[in-house]
């Protein structure tokens, strides 16, 4: 189950008495709130898991926490991850670091005012809280007004020349999208039963099957994901299966499967029909997909665990399948809007190792095609070096692969991506938070020459280096990942089903 499925919504629920509010409605900060932002906080700023795992399990063990005071704890730890650089930043002069107490009350006091919170709850505290809170944002770095690590802020001020723009979007809590499953309804019957409900929705602006909502309900408990109807999927990612274009009756390769999310959208593109091999290196991630495929109602994919890239069962499919899909490991910089944790979990460092399991896991999954079949390359990065300089290396190593046009695919099934982007990002796909309101996500489609046609030119470097974005939270929530060995399975958002309460504060 992914983050987004385990975010609820519940307006009927009274208010906790516990739970004070001033007379004008405002929040109230008790001192129970702040011991226990704090216990939650001393294991989360160590960084060394997902933020909604760790936060799952405090919650799990503070059952004496009341709905609205989880709610108020979770929005802070999110809140927290999102501002980590500029509370630090705040901080400094004052206490070290991390100290989590004071990172809980500074952060309560950027959302609400310090006035939300009594004397008697700040106690000694109150005067370097107000030392904390003088500076102005405008003070600090570059890359601490960006909230993003410097290594990153310096990639994409090259990269992008809306970097601006790109920085604040990501900054933006990420809406719930669905994508419906059209082999049990239409877009319109399911935006008609969640109105029923009570929940506004509409469709997405891109992917045909994508539903958009502006709230976040316990979704997992309503019989419209019970029946196998809906998936929680980001629009961009939904993009993804359709350059892939699967037809009826094919033999395709999911390569890095994760928790299936794109896996599911290409059986029901293929109406259930045909084989989708759903590869993964990680056996508990994998074991999710079974429960989700019966639900949809499909019963042409086949999930297999593999060793790496190189096991037998990929070997064994070698010029066998009609189209595969690499949604590769990467940095899941796209997806910082859903995990804003992953900004200060993942180093420069850990490219250099990613970027090599990249390009190993292309090439394997290359061998397995047909001539005439096509590869998709799929990320949610937004690092070229994960993204496109991937791709042209692949492309001068084998020259029997050619690059085929992203939008012009998407355009003949109906689906518009803006001219500019078109324009911007050439034979390349691209989806952006600042320009498209979802993650970021990057997309190549190879087809392989067969030996009378003649292979595309690759695009001269120089033209497209400006801009690329990339990955995907893997699961359709997360960074959702798969082929290599030791595939950088942490930074993926995870699948374990959490408190519903504690994905409030993502909305």
């Amino acid at each position: 189950m992914s983050p987004e499925e385990r975010r609820t919504h519940d307006p009927k629920k009274a208010p906790n008495p516990r739970m004070k509010s001033t007379h004008n409605g405002e929040v109230r900060i008790t001192s129970l709130i702040v011991d226990e932002l704090a216990k939650a906080l001393r294991k989360i700023l160590k960084l060394d898991g997902p933020a909604d795992v760790l936060m799952s399990l405090y919650f799990k063990n503070a059952r004496h926490l009341g709905p609205r005071e989880r709610t108020i704890i979770a929005e802070a730890i999110y809140y927290t991850m999102r501002h980590l650089s500029m509370i630090t930043w705040r901080m400094a002069p004052v206490c070290p670091a991390k100290a989590p107490k004071l990172t809980g009350l500074l952060t309560l006091a950027l959302q609400y005012g310090i006035d939300s919170i009594p004397d008697s709850t700040l106690g000694r505290e109150k005067e370097p809280l107000k030392n904390m809170l003088r500076p102005k944002n405008s003070e600090a770095p570059k890359e601490i007004q960006a909230e993003v690590p410097k290594w990153l802020y310096d990639k994409a001020v090259v990269q992008y020349t809306d970097h601006k723009a790109l920085f604040e979007a990501m900054q933006q809590s990420a809406p719930l999208d669905l994508r419906v499953n059209t082999l049990k309804a239409t877009p319109d019957e399911v935006i008609e039963e969640l109105t029923q409900h009570g929940v506004q929705a509409e469709k997405g602006q891109y992917s045909p099957e994508c539903v958009r909502l502006n709230i976040k309900p316990a979704l997992t408990q309503w019989p419209i994901y019970k029946e196998g109807k809906v998936d929680v999927q980001d629009e961009g990612s939904q993009l993804i299966a359709r350059l892939v274009q699967p037809k009826r009756g094919e033999m395709v390769c999911d390569f890095c499967a994760g928790a299936g999310g794109k896996t599911l959208a290409l059986g029901a593109l293929m109406k259930s029909t045909g084989r989708i091999y759903a590869f993964d290196v990680n056996e508990k991630r994998l074991a999710g997909l079974t429960p989700r495929m019966r639900r949809a109602g499909l019963s042409n994919i086949h999930p297999a665990v593999i060793r790496n890239e190189h096991d037998l069962r990929v070997k064994r499919l070698y010029g066998k399948m009609d189209r595969v899909l690499v949604d590769a490991p990467c940095s899941g910089t796209g997806t910082y809007r859903r995990n804003p944790d992953l900004k200060w979990r993942f180093g420069e460092e850990e490219l250099d190792r990613i970027n090599e399991i990249q390009k190993s896991v292309i090439r394997s999954a290359a061998k397995m095609l047909k001539a005439g079949g096509r590869l998709v390359y799929a990320t949610c990065s937004i690092l070229q070096r994960e993204n496109q300089d991937v791709i042209n290396d692949f492309l001068a190593e084998n020259p029997d692969f050619r690059l085929l046009n992203s939008y012009e695919i998407l355009g003949k099934q109906g689906i518009e991506i803006s001219p500019y982007q078109a324009q911007r990002f050439g034979d390349f796909f691209a989806m952006l938070p600042q320009l498209n309101g979802t993650d970021g996500f990057f997309g190549a489609v190879l087809e392989k020459v067969k030996p009378e046609s003649k292979r595309k030119a690759p695009k001269a470097e120089e033209d497209k280096a400006s801009d690329v974005p990339a990955i995907e939270q893997k699961e359709e929530g997360q960074p959702e990942t798969g082929a290599p060995a030791e595939a950088v399975q942490a930074d993926k958002p995870s699948e374990e089903a959490k408190e519903e309460v504690t994905e409030q504060a993502k909305a």
